[in-house]
């Protein structure tokens, strides 16, 4: 995995339905209940064709999830998203299978309000 991609784990809380923008641009979000000591409910989203990734996928269901931060600034403000773009789908003996092997792609794409 490139040094700019993390992963978490967790269970999935909350799917979001899909959000389609005047410019054609499409994201899905999804909340993670990281497991972790100290568990926090983590937002993330999957943009254009990678929210497919999400169809097979339930609340309840442990994933681990690859991911890269993505930020840009729009009139002055600035926002940050957790992009993923892999998810593994748990099963109870700790081993994945993955949705989707396919590392991001480097070109930036701005994301539209």
């Amino acid at each position: 995995m490139a040094s700019n991609t993390y992963e978490m784990s967790g269970a999935i809380k909350t799917l979001c339905e899909p959000m389609t923008f005047a410019s054609g641009f499409t994201k899905r979000e999804f909340v993670l209940t990281m497991e972790d000591d100290y568990p926090q409910d983590v937002k993330f989203a999957c943009v254009k064709d990678r929210i497919a990734l999400l169809d097979r996928l339930n609340p309840g269901d442990r994933v681990k999830v690859g991911f890269r931060i993505r930020s840009r600034e729009y009139k002055e403000r600035f926002y940050t998203d957790l992009e993923a773009f892999r998810i593994d789908s748990m099963d109870g003996d700790g081993s994945s299978v993955s949705y989707d092997n396919v590392e991001p792609p480097l070109e930036d794409d701005p994301t539209p309000f």
